[in-house]
């Protein structure tokens, strides 16, 4: 097992970033290459800057890794919640997104 596989963060951004895939299918096509490539790169982005970090030999090259990866969540959070007001987000993965 690779040293960010035991991180309870990866595994959650990892989540987040399958159920965003997942919920960005049902976004209109014309949002392929805006919203739901936005999106979804942001929700990798999470997750693959606490892979990149734990890799680092240092702790505040991590600790830059991990602050990286919070401004990606902010930014699917303000994705998501955008997605969810302009109607291409349904309430039930909405709520389901939120609780991640």
């Amino acid at each position: 097992m690779s040293r960010y596989e035991k991180l309870h963060a990866w595994r959650e951004c990892h989540e987040l970033a399958l159920a965003v895939y997942g919920a960005t299918k049902k976004f209109p096509a014309d949002e392929r290459y805006g919203l739901t490539s936005q999106t979804r790169r942001a929700a990798f982005s999470a997750a693959v800057n606490i892979v990149e970090g734990a890799a680092r030999r240092s702790k505040r090259e991590f600790r830059r890794f991990l602050d990286i990866s919070l401004s990606s969540l902010s930014e699917v959070g303000y994705a998501l919640r955008f997605a969810h007001e302009a109607g291409f987000l349904a309430d039930a993965d909405w709520s389901a997104l939120s609780d991640r």
